[in-house]
């Protein structure tokens, strides 16, 4: 898979993603993922492998859009998959007006930025997700996210390193 040229984008090491997919399951039967700040879009791309039917990747970097659309040809998942270049709450409110409901939400965002909460309670409010959808939030191990966002609960974090991993679910006031 190609990276993005320069060094504003990290890639998911290959340890992570597949810890990400042994926590949230391995194989999918359908749906459609999100993959937020896409960079080299290596988890939309895994999600797909893996049973996902479609794949939303979105990314503000026009040389991490070039790299995506790249990839995901190499793999032939580019009919599959749609790649968008923009800023993360405009694009969230453009995909609501499609009625969609995301299965699964890669948010992998510069780890300067840590407002992942924001985006978590705006994708509720837009109704892009909903009760089978599952959240997952790469970040700083040295930073943590609220243990509720929402209706969304932290059912799981795990550390790499410097990485973390923090898989959001929801759960209804029976805590099911």
């Amino acid at each position: 898979m190609k990276a993005v040229p320069g060094t504003s984008t990290r890639p998911t090491t290959d340890k992570v993603k597949e810890s990400i997919f042994s926590m949230i399951g391995p194989y999918f039967d359908g749906g459609i993922a999100l993959d937020l700040f896409a960079g080299t879009g290596g988890l939309g791309i895994e999600a797909l492998s893996r049973g996902i039917d479609k794949a939303i990747f979105i990314d503000a970097d026009r040389k991490a859009i070039e790299t995506i659309q790249a990839n995901l040809a190499t793999v032939k998942f580019s009919e599959q998959a749609e790649v968008y270049r923009n800023d993360s709450f405009r694009a969230l409110k453009r995909l609501a007006t499609r009625s969609l409901k995301l299965d699964l939400v890669f948010l992998d965002p510069p780890y300067v930025i840590r407002n992942m909460d924001e985006v978590i309670a705006e994708l509720q409010t837009l109704q892009l997700i909903d009760a089978h959808s599952i959240v997952i939030v790469e970040h700083d191990a040295s930073f943590s996210y609220p243990e509720k966002i929402e209706q969304f609960t932290c059912t799981r974090r795990a550390d790499y390193g410097d990485i973390a991993i923090s898989i959001y679910r929801y759960l209804n006031e029976q805590g099911e």
